[in-house]
């Protein structure tokens, strides 16, 4: 009878069971009825959250346990969310057919809210026209790296974030770049559009970033003053209008800690007012002997929006860095007219243990939009960058040599350096555009005036000790023929000049703390010097049906005021900059484009970086020589695939560059110098970015660049490739996040990377000596756990799984730029 009675109790049970339980079902398409795949489903009560993903055709099916009241979000990349209240009381509830809107964020005239988007895709750009634009409608290739990409792969250096980007190479162990052949000459960064300046040899923390840009070509129309391969534009973190917040803890190889922070939301009920705070701590060491990176990073920003017509953006960097300035990798000197890269361990340093680099950067921005009507508007940002330098290093200076002149290939020779400077500088950018916007036809007019000032403060200088020391007491060149006039000494039976500073023994290093006081050091001064930049510039796009075209006209005129309130120097020059693109939309979705840039660069911006032209830095002002001019003729399509979730450029460029500044006999003889210097870079590529499934992202790039130098002051150079340049590289990144019930919150990515062989590229005519360096790939790896309705999540990255030697790049034998071998990194990030 007792088990008739737990029987019949068990039915009831079940049958009560079966009842309560309801079925939410419903289809996700967009306002083209397409189906959306992938898309988030999320039924909240107070007691409860469930979720699930529609399928490939947009459907969804979610069992609910009880009845009662629901609030049902649905959320995909790139649309609004859509939120409604649900009463679950019957078996079955079919919503019907639901559509997403395409989110508005794009149609923001200056990037005033962030971004919503948590995917590798970003389909527009701001910075490449002044202007909101979608990628597939600009008629030039731009690659982006989001910041979910940065999360997933632990890239927190710019190195680590471009390293998918297709003809992007590092020429060493700096923030600085090969692009599409050419090395970058510029100084200083382009944040949110606007041109900095600054030494990047302390990799900058990327936490703050939203997405980091790779505007390909010559982008003068735009930036002013702009490489000729591409521009490295990178985003800051906008305020949201809705509540997040992130902590992210992570360890590692190397003695790496680092925290950060990133909040955000609104300030008031009615969403007037939001912010961001972005903050960030790192203690990190190096595979590399007596190297560091310790930084301080905060940065808030506020966003103003009373109304759909104006809006105000302001945001703050303070960034303070101290580390050591890692000048590379020394290797044996010249024996038989070859060098061994791996005659020295990759971690070889020369520097020593109390040498310092410490940089402080102070950095306000401001943007502001205002519509007066529905097609008139006007726009303007502000920025203002402050940039103290404190440096204190040994580094090789060349290779040493005996009385007789003869290289002794185990010893490098060394000089000091202790150098201050204070730099300070301004941005304006201000616009008007006007749009009309017709059925089949659209027109954008944008007319604008933009404004750079460059100061390097009074007060700059450097105390230096190098070369040999002269029986008079000096420092000079050795010169054999005469060795009398040097200071003499011998080791282990070797007549050889006395130097300024200690040689460094390759084979027995010592990187000990240096009694640099005993150094015979030359105090000198570094000039102060101003630098502005004007430019007037108009531009057009207008669309016609599947036709459109995006026409530029800049005017910019420069000035370089050397030795600044003292005896000053002052070079004009100015440029007239076109750029004419057109687009074609063969379908819906693939457009043809074809693009014709051309840029400048007044030599003032480049000299620091020139390997033949650097001593005009100390010495007197290139401003009177004509400007770097480049040209860029670009041919390629675009197209977005599967809903727009993945998309893809393929583009053929050819690039040339001259005016290059080379020397004479004597390169500190700045009356020897012309501007006979040409480059060249034909090439291809290709980037493919998004969601294979939902479940699946990747990226994948491939980059092929013909970069040749066409005049040089070395002949023998001529004909052969750019120093830096790669001739092929290729890039794979992906994850994917098992969705089963067994391994569902875990997620493994995978990637590699293909670089080809390529020169040091710092070869000026004084040391015309270059290294070939191998080609490599690398895989990488990571492992990540996400629980359940916890907002956390748990990272496991592996970089160079097999530990691989390999070089980055390289400035000269004396600095080559070593990868670091297998490292590890583990990072919690708490959302809530």
């Amino acid at each position: 009878m007792k088990l008739k009675n737990i029987a019949f109790l068990i039915m009831l049970i079940t049958i009560q069971f079966s009842f309560s339980q309801s079925i939410l079902k419903g289809k996700i398409t967009d306002v083209a009825n397409a189906p959306i795949p992938g898309a988030n489903i999320v039924l909240t009560s107070n007691n409860a959250k469930q979720g699930v993903t529609s399928d490939f055709d947009g459907n969804f099916s979610i069992e609910v346990k009880n009845n009662g009241n629901y609030t049902l979000k649905i959320s995909y990349i790139g649309f609004e969310t859509f939120t409604k209240p649900v009463t679950v009381n019957t078996s079955n509830i079919n919503l019907g057919t639901i559509t997403l809107k395409e989110s508005a964020e794009s149609l923001q005239s200056v990037e005033i809210i962030g971004r919503k988007r948590k995917d590798y895709n970003s389909d527009y750009s701001f910075s490449a026209t002044k202007m909101a634009i979608k990628n597939k409608e600009l008629p030039q290739a731009v690659t982006t790296v989001t910041k979910e990409l940065l999360a997933d792969r632990q890239a927190f250096q710019i190195t680590e974030a471009v390293k998918t980007v297709s003809n992007v190479a590092p020429t060493g162990l700096y923030n600085h770049f090969n692009i599409r052949g050419i090395t970058q000459a510029d100084d200083g960064q382009v944040i949110n559009g606007m041109r900095t300046r600054q030494y990047y040899f302390l990799q900058p923390i990327t936490s703050h970033l939203e997405r980091v840009e790779v505007i390909k070509g010559p982008s003068s129309v735009t930036f002013s003053s702009a490489d000729p391969g591409g521009t490295v534009n990178i985003v800051t973190k906008k305020p949201l209008d809705e509540k997040r917040r992130e902590v992210s803890l992570t360890t590692g190889s190397f003695g790496t800690l680092r925290a950060t922070a990133d909040f955000t939301g609104p300030l008031n009920e009615s969403k007037t007012l939001l912010y961001r705070f972005n903050a960030a701590y790192q203690d990190a060491d190096s595979f590399r002997d007596v190297v560091n990176n310790n930084a301080v990073l905060f940065m808030p920003s506020f966003s103003y929006i009373p109304d759909e017509n104006t809006s105000l953006n302001v945001e703050m960097i303070y960034n303070n860095a101290e580390g050591n300035l890692d000048r590379g990798q020394p290797i044996f000197g010249n024996i038989n007219g070859e060098y061994d890269i791996n005659s020295t361990p990759i971690t070889m340093n020369v520097g020593a243990s109390n040498d310092h680099y410490k940089t402080k950067e102070l950095m306000f921005m401001a943007s502001f939009n205002k519509k007066f009507t529905k097609n008139f508007g006007f726009n303007a940002q502000y920025m203002k960058q402050k940039w103290d330098e404190d440096l204190a290093e040994h580094r090789v200076d060349g290779t040493a040599v005996d009385i007789d002149g003869n290289v002794i290939p185990t010893l490098a020779r060394m000089r000091y350096d202790q150098r201050q400077q204070f730099w300070e500088t301004d941005n304006f950018s201000g616009y008007f555009n006007y749009n009309i916007e017709k059925t089949d036809f659209t027109n954008k007019v944008l007319v604008g005036y933009d404004a750079t000032r460059w100061e390097r403060k009074t007060g700059a200088g450097f105390l230096r000790a190098r070369r040999y020391l002269t029986v008079s007491g000096g420092q000079a060149n050795y010169d054999a023929s005469n060795p009398d006039n040097y200071q003499q000494m011998v080791v282990n039976g070797v007549t050889m000049p006395v130097p300024a500073v200690p040689h460094f023994n390759l084979e027995n290093p010592f990187n000990g703390s240096r009694n640099t006081n005993a150094y015979n050091v030359a105090e000198l001064t570094i000039p102060a010097n101003l630098t502005t930049s004007s430019g007037i510039y108009l531009q057009n796009q207008f669309k016609y049906g599947k036709f459109s075209a995006l026409v530029n006209l800049r005017y910019e005129w420069f000035s370089d005021i050397f030795d600044y309130k003292g005896n000053e120097q002052e070079f004009k020059t100015n440029a007239l900059v076109p750029r004419l693109g057109l687009t074609y939309e063969i379908t819906n979705n693939i457009s043809a484009y074809a693009t014709y840039l051309e840029g400048f660069q007044p030599h003032t911006n480049t000299v620091s970086l020139s390997p033949s032209a650097e001593s005009f830095f100390w010495g007197a002002s290139p401003g009177r020589f004509d400007p770097l001019e480049s040209s860029l003729k670009e041919f390629g399509a675009k197209g977005e695939f599967l809903n727009g979730k993945i998309f893809a450029n393929i583009a053929y460029f050819d690039i040339s560059q001259k005016n290059i500044l080379i020397p004479g006999d004597d390169i500190y003889d700045f009356t020897t110098y012309t501007t006979r210097g040409e480059q060249r870079s034909k090439g291809f590529e290709m980037d493919v970015s998004g969601y294979i499934a939902s479940n699946f992202q990747v990226i994948v790039s491939y980059g092929y660049n013909d970069a040749k130098i066409v005049e040089d002051a070395i002949e023998e150079y001529e004909g052969q490739r750019i120093g830096g340049a790669p001739k092929h590289n290729a890039n794979f990144w992906g994850r994917y996040d098992f969705n089963n019930n067994i391994l569902k919150g875990i997620g493994v990515g995978f990637g590699a990377q293909y670089v080809d062989e390529r020169y040091t590229w710092y070869n000026p005519s004084y040391d015309a000596n270059r290294v070939l360096l191998p080609d490599y790939t690398i895989f990488d790896a990571a492992v990540y756990y996400k629980p359940s309705n916890t907002g956390m999540q748990l990272t496991l990255k592996i970089n160079n799984v097999f530990d691989d030697t390999y070089w980055l790049g390289g400035l000269n034998p004396s600095r080559l730029g070593p990868g670091a071998p297998r490292n590890f990194l583990l990072n919690a990030t708490y959302k809530f």
